[in-house]
């Protein structure tokens, strides 16, 4: 009978192993903000997500939502150009 516990065992821990790799637990979730444009202004994005977070008119005020709300989480504040590609990233981290 010992031998058929270890094979139990053994697909107990590979069913395990599976689960776990398939639930997405290894990556860790992130709070930077990303001031991208949009549309006809400029959106607050966090990092990851498809939708945004607030939408506004002029980037500097994109920027100050951003600035809030990385603080909190002391996270990083990317900026884009109207082009799409890295402006400046500011951080808040430890």
């Amino acid at each position: 009978m010992p031998k058929d516990k270890s094979w139990k065992q053994l697909i107990l821990d590979l069913a395990k192993a599976i689960s776990e790799s398939l639930s997405g637990t290894s990556r860790k979730r992130t709070w930077h903000q990303h001031v991208v444009p949009y549309e006809d202004g400029w959106a607050v994005r966090r990092e990851g997500n498809k939708r945004i977070t607030s939408k506004h008119r002029k980037q500097s005020t994109a920027i100050n939502k951003a600035k809030v709300l990385a603080k909190r989480k002391k996270a990083d504040v990317i900026i884009h150009r109207a082009s799409g590609g890295i402006r400046e990233r500011i951080g808040y981290g430890d």
